[in-house]
């Protein structure tokens, strides 16, 4: 079979971990393009994911093969970040947090979006329909994308103070009936 090289659109490859339901974990690369929407420059693989397209290409690397996995029962997706995150300041947004999935994993992380003036709140950030991925920026400097239909809930966290799950316990005298 003859194989015409000048129709193949150069990508670049990303090594990605992927947390898969049922399958589990997923080593592997995704195809990112070389030009963004926005010009030149190495496509986000928050981009990927949040792009309307229901599966995404996959590299595997055990065993070695090519997948297609649907963006719906990808739980999350975890790869080191090559630039460095934005700042916050020309609407950039830095909000804290720690999210609780449906496998009972706790993700503490940082978003940073740009979010409009009296739209800047987690919220707000967790409610952008057109993002099926929330992205977390990680403490060891990692990002960590998260499918929004695995999420239970988000709480939001002081920087360095641990989140409040049961409310402060409350003594309860005995009554007569």
């Amino acid at each position: 079979m003859h194989h015409n090289h000048r129709y193949m659109i150069p990508k670049a490859l990303r090594q990605v971990t992927l947390w898969v339901h049922p399958e589990g974990r997923v080593i592997g690369s995704l195809f990112l393009s070389f030009h963004t929407k926005n010009g030149p420059g190495v496509e986000d693989p928050c981009a990927v994911l949040n792009e309307a397209a229901p599966f995404l290409v996959l590299q595997r690397t055990a065993p070695e093969e090519l997948r297609f996995y649907n963006k719906r029962a990808i739980v999350r997706v975890e790869y080191l970040e090559e630039e460095t995150p934005l700042e916050e300041g020309a609407g950039i947004k830095t909000l804290h947090c720690q999210v609780s999935l449906m496998d009972g994993s706790l993700i503490d992380g940082v978003v940073r979006y740009p979010l409009p003036p009296n739209h800047e709140r987690l919220y707000d950030y967790l409610n952008l329909s057109k993002e099926q991925f929330a992205k977390l920026y990680l403490v060891d400097g990692s990002i960590c994308l998260v499918n929004k239909a695995y999420i239970v809930c988000v709480s939001h966290l002081q920087h360095g103070v641990e989140p409040r799950w049961l409310p402060e316990a409350v003594e309860i005298s005995e009554t007569s009936a």
